[in-house]
């Protein structure tokens, strides 16, 4: 299965999370392409069997600018080639912003539904007040997440 990860960060942490995920998942016997600030036609052209995406957030709840051309291209075109494909999100946050926390993930989730992505497992909330490696606090999920994709 051809998995695309894409990724949107400020500061790093978010890509650092896609990155130990990709490694985790080709560990797992996918096969992953990373993108970090992309577009449509390089995401449409990995012709992708399924997505994860992994985002932090910004301001009030909002997407950093690395993955805003991406969100906007994908919303306006809306491209039928993702739809029915699996999928996931994982979102990192702040929990002392209580209304925000996470808003950038819950953002692309909300996407991945308007786009006929299939969230095959819930969005993982990655708390920046609970931990100092969401890299390794992600494994867990992200080995649900490659366990459900095998499953089908």
């Amino acid at each position: 299965m051809k998995l695309v990860v894409f990724s949107g960060t400020v500061y790093g942490a978010a890509e650092e999370v896609a990155r130990h995920a990709v490694a985790r998942l080709n560990q797992a016997g996918l096969q992953c392409q990373y993108f970090n600030r992309t577009g449509l036609a390089e995401l449409l052209a990995a012709q992708p069997e399924a997505l994860l995406a992994v985002t932090s957030t910004t301001g009030l709840g909002e997407l950093p600018d690395d993955l805003i051309p991406l969100y906007s291209e994908l919303r306006a075109q809306l491209p039928a080639a993702l739809r029915g494909l699996p999928g996931a999100v994982i979102g990192l946050g702040d929990s002392s912003y209580d209304d925000s926390f996470c808003g950038g993930g819950a953002l692309i989730s909300e996407l991945f539904d308007e786009l006929g992505v299939r969230q095959i497992v819930p969005m993982l909330r990655l708390d920046a007040c609970e931990t100092v490696t969401p890299e390794t606090d992600a494994e867990p999920w992200v080995d649900a997440f490659a366990e459900a994709l095998k499953q089908g």
